[in-house]
């Protein structure tokens, strides 16, 4: 029986690539997406063999993503395909539940050879991740717990894509009171008190693409106070 594949990418060249890939080797894409909340939702639909997901999705990343399908269809498995190379993402990933890590610099075999790992109950690490986890194991460390909690952490993302206090509600189906609640939590947590130093917060932790952030400010480049943001931004770019 071919494997079943949700597959979330917020790129559609990117989705038919890989779509191309994986029905060429025997695979069924029972369904795609291009962010990680409509992810949750085909994955408890469709049920999939495995969740194939991008990290930097707007509207939830693919971590969060991964928690809420895997807590809804924990006999599906994920595999993260991403450029991110960070420790902490790679541990935030792993903790998580995500049992295959493969970057979008590797061959289409390493994708594949995930997939049907994963598909068996297995685990699969690109190389270099592989690398990243062993060295930080050798060093004797390990990156500290995420402050936040998966909530805050979904308001973050939002707050950092430009979504104001009542867009945030909205979409997280909550009240704007709520809503400014978590917001006003998340920046105690994390002692930043301004949303330019969440935007900063958002792009380290890989919740968003430096790229994005252009996009999702809209006007407020034009405001003074956004113009070190956007110039971080175009740094993390270069």
């Amino acid at each position: 029986m071919s494997l079943r594949i949700l597959l979330a990418d917020d790129h559609q060249i990117v989705r038919q690539g890989v779509r191309a890939l994986l029905e060429k080797h025997g695979m069924q894409i029972v369904a795609e997406c291009c962010d990680g909340r409509e992810a949750v939702q085909l994955a408890v639909k469709h049920n999939p063999d495995v969740a194939v997901l991008d990290m930097t999705m707007p509207g939830l990343n693919g971590v969060d993503a991964a928690r809420q399908i895997l807590e809804q269809r924990p006999s599906t498995g994920v595999v993260l395909l991403t450029f991110q190379t960070g420790e902490s993402q790679v541990v935030s990933a792993l903790r998580v539940g995500i049992r295959g890590y493969v970057l979008k610099t590797q061959t289409s075999d390493d994708l594949v050879r995930a997939l049907r790992e994963v598909a068996a109950r297995g685990t699969y690490l690109s190389p270099g991740i592989s690398q990243i986890v062993v060295t930080a194991y050798l060093n004797g460390g390990e990156p500290g717990q995420d402050p936040l909690t998966s909530r805050e952490r979904e308001v973050l993302q939002l707050v950092a894509e430009g979504k104001t206090t009542k867009e945030v509600a909205g979409v997280l189906g909550l009240s704007a009171k709520t809503a400014e609640s978590y917001r006003g939590r998340l920046m105690q947590k994390l002692e930043i008190h301004e949303t330019a130093g969440l935007v900063r917060y958002a792009i380290r932790q890989g919740l968003i693409q430096a790229v994005l952030l252009l996009f999702c400010v809209g006007d407020l480049v034009f405001d003074p106070a956004f113009a070190d943001l956007v110039g971080d931004a175009v740094d993390l770019i270069m």
